[in-house]
């Protein structure tokens, strides 16, 4: 029984540059570069256009780390031929981001601003003053750093006021009932 996930090849696209070796993989395209390392058990051949891993054993562990490199092998190609983004919207009255240099300033109802700068590999993009874009080429860190500004102010349930994704539906509770 292999790694369902793991044995589908991954296609590389035009205009990416891979290379495998040993257990060393590096990726280069026009949105940057990046490189990981394949755990032992595991090999990667690149052929033809397609990557394809491969799993010495079929013992437990050995499965989930094939599924595992074959995902993140994927999204590595993705980011740096694509990239990848979170879309944030913020709600509320009186509650909006400015650009500070090249990180964030968020008015949030607090008697302070907090400030976020990016990581590495990371910038900000601001639509207008209620909408924030991540961008990057790592998947977990732009979803880690979007994730970090939602906690800022979350989304309260009651007017649904606070920091969301664009495509997240917030459940609302009822208020105060009246006699």
């Amino acid at each position: 029984m292999a790694s369902h996930i793991g044995k589908l090849p991954i296609a590389v696209p035009a205009g990416v540059e891979v290379a495998i070796k040993g257990q060393e993989f590096t990726a280069k395209g026009s949105k940057g570069s990046d490189s990981y390392t394949i755990p032992e058990g595991i090999t990667g051949k690149f052929e033809d256009g397609t990557i394809t891993l491969v799993a010495s054993d079929d013992l437990r562990p050995t499965r989930a780390n094939h599924g595992l490199s074959r995902s993140i092998i994927a999204s590595m190609v993705q980011g740096v031929h694509e990239g990848f983004s979170k879309h944030l919207l913020i709600i509320g009255t009186g509650y909006r981001v400015v650009a500070k240099g090249k990180g964030l300033e968020f008015f949030l109802g607090y008697s302070h601003t907090i400030t976020v700068d990016p990581p590495e590999g990371i910038t900000f993009e601001l639509p207008n003053a209620n909408e924030v874009i991540v961008h990057g080429t790592d998947k977990q860190t732009v979803g880690q750093v979007a994730a970090n500004i939602r906690k800022l102010r979350a989304p309260e349930p009651y007017k649904g006021k606070g920091i969301k994704y664009d495509n997240e539906h917030i459940i609302r509770k009822a208020g105060k009932a009246g006699k």
